[in-house]
């Protein structure tokens, strides 16, 4: 796939940029407190590449936003795209770049970019499903967009991850507002008609931050996580999703 031009990155893609780089901005002076004990923001650190999957592939028309909770360590903390194992983005969405390291980066759980050799399962299920069924990334992306609420990784002091809805509360209500303006804002970029939550989590926070949006007619459900943790995602994750996405009436390619 050839690098996006001056001319192929069309207005909804500079606008998602700038919605993360404000995203961005806005969460750097948070502070979390234990069992948080490193936080990563890819949207820093991981920029470029980031900047380049918004630019390419924002440029679309999607009917359906596919909403992630936040990063993995395996996934976009080293590549800056959603869900983004190093394979399927290196090679499917052919998204390559630059990517720094976090200011308070865990031993165990280095960034190393695209020199990582550790695939994220979650990542390869979704990415390698959407290859699958759609071939090209043009005829995902023009059904499809995938973006993650919040977008920081939070590991505690022994590398486990913890994810934003067992933050504190305090800490958890700060966070909230800036990651649900960011969706609406993205949702308005993007003019998608439907937002599925990836896990229940997911939905919930797009419930929250969409259904009072006057200004925003867009239908909300979930499909399954494709997380090893899930012991159902675990029992064939692509045909429990693609199950729901049709009785959601979301027709899918043969």
């Amino acid at each position: 796939m050839e690098p996006a031009t001056e001319s192929s990155i069309t207005e909804p893609g500079r606008r998602l940029a700038a919605i993360a780089d404000e995203l961005s901005r806005s969460l750097r002076a948070m502070t979390f407190s234990a069992p948080v004990a490193h936080v990563y923001n890819p949207l820093d650190y991981a920029r470029t590449v980031h900047h380049r999957y918004l630019e390419r592939f924002g440029r679309f028309e999607p009917e359906v936003l596919l909403l992630g909770m936040n990063p993995g360590p395996w996934g976009m903390a080293q590549t800056g795209v959603p869900f983004g194992a190093i394979t399927p983005v290196r090679d499917w969405l052919g998204l390559d770049g630059p990517v720094g390291r976090p200011d308070d980066e865990h031993p165990k759980r280095p960034v190393e970019g695209f020199a990582t050799a550790r695939d994220e399962v979650s990542g390869t299920r979704l990415w390698g499903w959407a290859r699958e069924r759609f071939g090209t990334p043009e005829r995902f992306f023009a059904r499809f967009f995938v973006y993650n609420y919040c977008p920081l990784l939070f590991l505690e002091a022994g590398a486990r991850n913890v994810t934003p809805d067992k933050l504190k509360k305090s800490e958890r209500d700060a966070l909230l507002p800036p990651c649900d303006d960011a969706l609406r804002r993205s949702v308005r970029a993007l003019g998608v008609r439907r937002v599925l939550g990836v896990g229940t989590w997911a939905e919930k926070r797009a419930r929250a931050a969409l259904d009072g949006a006057t200004d925003l007619d867009v239908a909300i459900g979930r499909i399954l996580h494709p997380s090893p943790a899930s012991p159902a995602a675990n029992r064939g994750w692509a045909e429990q999703a693609e199950r729901e996405l049709r009785a959601q009436g979301i027709d899918l390619p043969d």
